[in-house]
């Protein structure tokens, strides 16, 4: 059950990240850079678990992260989908900014649980829409499992844009959650986004 939860948190970190129409991007984006994003991102999510902060500090130091490696503008709408295009540039400021704290409290609580695992890049390979990195998670006392990341270049900035846990892909899962909350607030946006501001 531990397994399955990191699996499910780590997913879910970077994740929710699915846009109902893939962005056009170039392939100017090399693999080893990718790799090194990759990289770069493990060490900073495992400098905030880490350092020893009291919960609300780790939050503020993981939104950072987010902030740092996630496209943040373009994972909230697509999580959101359709409804999104409905809102008003008042109600989308205030859902992507209610979403981006939702998945750092959401994540950051239960991120001390990845104390002592080590994620490895081991691979990297172009695909349509960016590079996707394949890297391994270790636990100590378990199983090793593989977890790919996918990388894009838009706009001359490179940035985290899916998770895929064994095959999975993990926005498809965020985007569910999100939707089930929108449902359960009748498809009102402001409702959804006090939801937001309480979860996670």
């Amino acid at each position: 059950m531990l397994i399955s939860n990191r699996r499910t948190i780590l997913g879910s970190i970077i994740a929710s990240f699915a846009l109902a129409v893939l962005p056009t991007v170039g392939f100017a984006l090399t693999k080893a850079q990718a790799e090194k994003i990759i990289d770069n991102l493990s060490n900073d999510i495992y400098a905030v678990i880490n350092s020893g902060k009291p919960s609300a500090a780790m939050y503020r130091d993981f939104d950072k992260v987010l902030g740092k490696y996630a496209a943040i503008n373009a994972i909230s709408r697509s999580v959101l989908g359709p409804p999104w295009r409905s809102a008003t540039p008042s109600q989308q400021k205030a859902y992507i900014k209610a979403f981006r704290g939702y998945l750092s409290r959401k994540y950051g609580k239960r991120f001390r649980e990845f104390i002592g695992s080590e994620i490895n890049v081991v691979s990297a390979r172009k695909v349509k829409s960016g590079v996707l990195v394949k890297s391994v998670v270790k636990f100590q006392g378990s199983a090793p499992f593989v977890v790919e990341w996918q990388v894009f270049e838009r706009n001359g900035k490179q940035q985290m844009f899916d998770l895929y846990i064994e095959g999975i892909s993990m926005i498809k899962s965020e985007r569910e959650e999100v939707g089930s909350m929108l449902d359960k607030s009748g498809g009102k946006i402001d409702k959804l986004i006090t939801k937001l501001n309480a979860t996670g």
